[in-house]
């Protein structure tokens, strides 16, 4: 519990401070976000806002996460502090932010929207995902079943090569769910905090109850190193926040690829390690539906030759040019993402119950 609250504050400090300080490095060297051009005409005003802020989201939880367990390690005789699992996801998490910073910097460099190609940047995504898909599975005692709480409710085993397939899927998909909602001031960010407080939750929740369970029932809801993915959890969380405080409207930076693919691997393969795959699409549910509506866009507009579903996709685009304010479109994807992330754990919760009982 102390690492937990020592990691949390760590990472909203680092990453508030680290924020500020891209700021004010970006704004001196003229170094800003370009605007797309086919987007709301009301971006435009935006162009030049300092990106790249997801430097400072990744960075704030990487100090966190390390800070933390070394004090915890130096002042108590707790074991095994940095495991397999957390060090693993957070890895996985660094190097998907590493893809967006390279990304990014093409950006701010050549001064245009486009970053890296997506050959390119499907490439280094599927290079990190499936590292890391090999990695935990052959390092830990993740399972290969498809799981909504716990590995047995569906019967649905992968093997090893299916669930490898099927991470890579999952990582992917929710890493470029994250980066298309990325586009109004502080809606990826906040929907963030929201996602990681529900793995916070489920990672101590497990830790805390697998002592008090039968050998038998603990064995269905074994996840290996429960409290560091806790841990994990709780400084994306805070270094979300930290960023938030500058990227709220209106955002005195973006967080950019670097920021979106990281928070967006990150969740995924939190879901990966804590066996909650079906979980994840109700925790990230802002991220789904965002997504969606991509999809339905380009899928109605090339049936019907022409023809719109939505105003405008990603789907806040679409309220905006409906005449709701930025600020009333992030605060009321933020309630439903937040109605959502309830649902998911409450699902949790029953699911738990429902074996004990």
């Amino acid at each position: 519990m102390i690492r937990i609250l020592l990691a949390t504050c760590v990472a909203f400090l680092a990453a508030a401070f680290l924020t500020k300080l891209l700021i004010d490095i970006l704004s001196r060297s003229n170094i800003g976000q370009p605007i797309r051009e086919d987007g709301p005409q009301g971006h435009m005003t935006k162009a030049g806002t300092p990106t790249m802020g997801g430097v400072a989201i990744v960075l704030g939880a990487l100090v966190a996460y390390l800070v933390s367990g070394f004090v915890v390690s130096l002042t108590t005789s707790a074991e095994a502090v940095f495991t397999r699992s957390g060090l693993l996801v957070l890895g996985v998490t660094c190097c998907a932010g590493f893809v967006g910073f390279l990304d990014d910097w093409i950006k701010v460099s050549k001064e245009r929207n486009l970053g890296l190609n997506a050959k390119m940047k499907t490439a280094g995504m599927l290079t990190v995902s499936i590292g890391f898909a090999l990695l935990l599975k052959s390092l830990t005692s993740v399972s290969t079943e498809l799981s909504f709480a716990r590995p047995g409710l569906w019967g649905i085993d992968l093997g090893t090569a299916g669930w490898t397939i099927w991470a890579v899927i999952l990582i992917y998909a929710t890493s470029n769910a994250v980066n298309l909602t990325d586009g109004l001031d502080g809606l990826a960010a906040g929907s963030g905090i929201l996602s990681f407080g529900a793995y916070a939750l489920i990672g101590f929740w497990i830790f805390r109850q697998m002592d008090d369970l039968r050998p038998d029932i603990r064995a269905i809801y074994d996840v290996a190193h429960a409290l560091d993915l806790a841990v994990v959890a709780c400084a994306m969380l805070a270094a979300c926040a930290g960023f938030l405080w500058f990227n709220a409207a209106p955002a005195e930076i973006f967080m950019g690829d670097t920021g979106s693919l990281a928070i967006g691997t990150c969740l995924a393969a939190l879901a990966l390690a804590t066996n909650t795959h079906f979980l994840l699409p109700i925790i990230g549910a802002v991220y789904v539906l965002e997504t969606l509506s991509v999809m339905l866009q380009v899928s109605f507009f090339k049936i019907t030759r022409g023809k719109r579903l939505f105003r405008m996709a990603p789907l806040h685009h679409h309220f905006e040019l409906g005449g709701w304010k930025e600020t009333k479109v992030i605060i009321r994807f933020w309630l439903v993402g937040g109605a959502l992330t309830l649902l998911a754990l409450g699902l949790f919760y029953v699911d738990y119950r429902s074996v004990i009982t």
